[in-house]
Order: C-alpha cells, then structure tokens, then sequence
C-alpha cells in the first residue's frame, strides 16, 4: 500500500506521531505494517470494524517508555469505547521482515 499510494495512504491512515515514530526506525515498512495489524485487531475488538465513522487516526499506538505499545483512542473511536463501557484497549504487536500481527483485548468494567 506504502508503493502503491505512498504519502496519501501514510498520512489517511498514521498520525503525525506514529509516521515520526516509524520514519525513525531501521525498518519502518515492519512498524507500519504491524501498527496496521494492531489497527485492524483494535477495531475487532471494540466489535466495529470500519463502522461508526470511525477512521485510521481516530486509532492511534504509541510507545511507552520501554517500548511499550498503548492505544490512544480518539473522536469516534473514543466515543464508540465510551458508548460500550470499554476503559482499556491492551495491545501485543509483533513483527518480521515479511510478516505482522497484532492482539488487542478491549477491558470493560461492568458496573451493576
């Protein structure tokens, strides 16, 4: 998607931290693809898929330090988790010259 669409497919689907973030690695085509695979994962497990209006950016992975990866979840994505009760999206990423795969766990704490 990166050769075929180049800066329009990176800037649709990134936020301006995760292309700095992935501009700056040794292989940034394995830390596209795996945010890619963390982002499609959190979307299933928030139940939605591309719906709701949610977009690319409304879904974003930063690294803590250590290099952790947390989702940071904003506009529609934030208000779709808010509507469902969801509070924490947990992530596992993994990535390797040709492959990339995510895990997400969307927590919820029922109140009753």
């Amino acid at each position: 998607m990166i050769k075929k669409h180049n800066d329009l497919f990176l800037e649709r689907v990134y936020t301006p931290w995760e292309l700095d973030y992935c501009q700056g690695r040794r292989s940034c085509i394995q830390h596209y693809a795996g945010r890619w695979a963390a982002k499609e994962a959190i979307l299933k497990s928030m139940g939605t898929g591309w719906a709701k209006g949610i977009q690319w950016t409304d879904i974003e992975i930063i690294n803590e330090m250590g290099g952790k990866p947390s989702v940071h979840l904003h506009n529609a994505a934030r208000q779709w988790c808010d509507k469902l009760g969801i509070s924490d999206i947990l992530i596992s990423i993994s990535h390797c010259n040709s492959f990339a795969t995510a895990f997400a766990t969307a927590i919820s704490i029922e109140t009753k």
